[in-house]
């Protein structure tokens, strides 16, 4: 784990440590010395601490404009034991959404488990971005992960599944990945109706 890096592509664009609105403005990091761990295995010093024991993120754009926000993540997330989503919701979240970001992309290629509890943090960011009519999109979960989250009920706040996986979002620039998944959310409004 300790050589899977946070995409760095759009680094040009946007570095959360050189952005003072962001919750990790200023953070230094250390090329050389792995500190955090999952369990007992290093990940690179590149990835955020929030207070998770097991789940660490990048926030790898943010477009205060189109009022959006690209997070990634790795590791196990935890609801259950060490309430992950708290601290997601306190330490990343609610930062950003206090200048008015409506649309979230959590990028959970790197999420290998997911241990679910209730669903009330979820249910408060869903209200958090609703009103104007933002969303909140897991992108490429593991399908052991999306099954877990659904049976946590997550899948009524937060756009997940098939329809949001196999998406080659690397290749992609910021505003045309956005474009392509308010398209799919569209189409899949479409469908229910």
């Amino acid at each position: 784990m300790h050589d899977i890096e946070p995409f760095y592509k759009w680094r040009e664009k946007y570095v959360a440590e050189q952005d003072q609105d962001s919750p990790f403005y200023g953070r230094q990091y250390d090329e050389f010395k792995f500190s955090n761990k999952i369990y007992n295995y290093f990940v690179h010093p590149q990835w955020d601490e929030f207070g998770s024991p097991t789940l660490y993120t990048k926030i790898i754009y943010v477009d205060y404009d189109d009022k959006y926000a690209c997070i990634e993540l790795i590791g196990e997330w935890n609801d259950c034991i060490t309430n992950d989503i708290m601290y997601l919701k306190r330490e990343v979240i609610d930062p950003i959404l206090r200048y008015d970001i409506d649309k979230f992309v959590l990028f959970c290629d790197n999420v290998l488990n997911f241990h679910g509890s209730d669903d009330s943090y979820y249910e408060e960011w869903y209200d958090d971005v609703k009103e104007s009519e933002g969303w909140i999109c897991f992108v490429n979960t593991l399908d052991h992960v999306k099954t877990e989250m659904e049976s946590s009920s997550i899948d009524h706040y937060v756009k997940l599944g098939y329809d949001y996986n196999e998406i080659i979002w690397r290749a992609l620039q910021p505003k045309p990945l956005l474009n392509f998944l308010e398209t799919k959310m569209k189409l899949e409004t479409k469908k229910l109706h």
